[in-house]
């Protein structure tokens, strides 16, 4: 005979910036694939408690509070689980960090509703819940799609909260490997050139030209890693944090990456940047005939960063794919 088994129930605890908040509002944040309709059916139902007591959604809540919350329905799918060897880095009970490959998005849009990091992010995550769907991917900043590596997704509200307050007042730094064309005559520097939107092309593209739309002061270090044939490897360390910063301002000093599509040398566009962006081309085809390389070369290799609920400093690396690799190495194998 099969045992009937109880519907699971978690606690949640309510944290100091939390005070004041009403228990809908506390639990929409913590249970962000629960609609509000669905808690108050929850509610309803006598499924939502706090000292054993079923609980007023409407009533404040204090400090220290716990919440509990017997799971009678399953959360709504946001995003549907798709299986997917992730490259994990970093990982514990409130944050994990990947090594996102080149040609995926972060988040689904337009025509992309599948096959993005969330899909990914969210079946790696069902596999450590005893509900499917009760955490989901609290994706922190994003990668262009076709720049590879580290990127920061938070388990918890608290955690998210964190990690996006520290990108938006620059506590993080981050070290990028960028392939460029050219050889770069200096071992290291700075380029401080504003940026900000394209007069012509399409609208995602960005400009360091002094004609550009709203610009922004922008800022990057960078320090020569290794000259190649026709390119140098540097280390590009972006203290501003604009649309595209580190394509735009290599391509404004005439050493666009290697592979890219859109960013040709002293900030130019390349003639075919409207018709790409609006087929959406896939990594299909060899851009970059010295490298092989189907993409701009671009590696999100470390973010440094304080974890966002003990504040120990962390340095989270990963290492650059094997097209980048192949690239690199294709190009060690033809020096003098």
């Amino acid at each position: 005979m099969s045992s009937l088994m109880s519907p699971p129930t978690i606690e949640l605890t309510v944290e100091p910036y939390q005070s004041g908040l009403r228990v809908d509002a506390f639990l929409a944040q913590q249970l962000r694939n629960y609609s509000i309709w669905k808690l108050q059916r929850l509610a309803r139902w006598g499924a939502i408690t706090s000292r054993h007591q079923p609980i007023d959604l409407l009533r404040r809540l204090s400090p220290g509070e716990t919440v509990s919350v017997q799971l009678l329905e399953p959360p709504e799918v946001v995003y549907e689980p798709e299986p997917f060897p992730l490259e994990v880095v970093f990982e514990d009970a409130w944050m994990l960090a990947v090594n996102k490959p080149p040609g995926i998005i972060a988040h689904p849009t337009g025509n992309m509703q599948s096959g993005t990091l969330c899909h990914y992010v969210q079946d790696y995550l069902d596999q450590q819940t005893v509900v499917p769907g009760l955490l989901r991917p609290g994706i922190v900043h994003r990668l262009d799609r076709e720049t590879s590596g580290v990127i920061l997704i938070a388990k918890t509200h608290l955690a998210h909260r964190n990690l996006v307050d520290a990108f938006e007042h620059s506590r993080v730094a981050k070290t990028y490997l960028a392939l460029v064309k050219g050889a770069l005559q200096a071992d290291s520097g700075t380029i401080d050139f504003p940026i900000g939107q394209a007069r012509k092309g399409a609208k995602v593209l960005m400009s360091a030209r002094g004609d550009a739309l709203d610009p922004k002061p922008a800022r990057t270090n960078w320090q020569v890693l290794r000259r190649l044939p026709g390119f140098t490897l540097v280390a590009a360390k972006p203290v501003t944090g604009r649309n595209h910063q580190i394509r735009v301002h290599f391509a404004a000093i005439g050493h666009p990456l290697a592979g890219d599509e859109f960013y040709a040398a002293q900030g130019e566009f390349l003639p075919a940047t409207r018709d790409s962006l609006e087929a959406g081309r896939r990594l299909s085809d060899i851009r970059c005939t010295g490298t092989g390389l189907a993409r701009h070369a671009l590696h999100a290799a470390q973010i440094e960063v304080a974890h966002p609920i003990t504040g120990v400093w962390l340095r989270i690396q990963a290492g650059p794919p094997a097209d980048l690799l192949s690239a690199i190495c294709r190009l060690v194998a033809a020096k003098p």
